[in-house]
């Protein structure tokens, strides 16, 4: 069984929905990951400056096969998130592939996630991780 490597993108303000989304992955038979995410209680977040957390994500999104984004709508407004997007985007030689996670329940989504995304799966975890595999596949 292979061990998929993740950035699971997030905003601390909505971490309900991270936490939600890690314990499906956690639960989920047959698959495993690791995660590459920056934790909440990592010091950066709370002493370090701008450009060492904007380095330090990017250190993490090297090393993964790929980023998963919540698309909620605050998700548009996220400056870290918007950073995310484009590290995996531009950063490097190869693209890190984008998978867009729609909320469960959500009635609106952002559209600057999906439009940067690979691929966008709904809120369960057959479709999550049958989007990891195949975006890992592809890439």
């Amino acid at each position: 069984m292979a061990t998929y490597n993740l950035f699971i993108s997030h905003s601390w303000a909505y971490g309900e929905n991270y936490n939600n989304l890690v314990k499906m992955l956690d639960a989920k038979l047959y698959f495993s990951y690791k995660n590459y995410s920056v934790p909440k209680d990592d010091p950066l977040h709370t002493r370090g400056s701008n450009s060492e957390l904007f380095a330090a994500i990017k250190r993490q999104i090297q090393m993964a096969h790929i980023v998963i984004v919540l698309a909620g709508v605050y998700a548009t407004y996220s400056k870290w998130i918007n950073n995310e997007i484009q590290i995996s985007q531009s950063s490097f030689q190869n693209r890190v592939p984008i998978l867009a996670v729609e909320p469960w329940g959500s009635e609106r989504t952002s559209t600057t996630v999906k439009d940067a995304a690979n691929k966008i799966v709904g809120w369960n975890s057959d479709s999550i991780v049958g989007g990891v595999r195949e975006l890992v596949q592809l890439s």
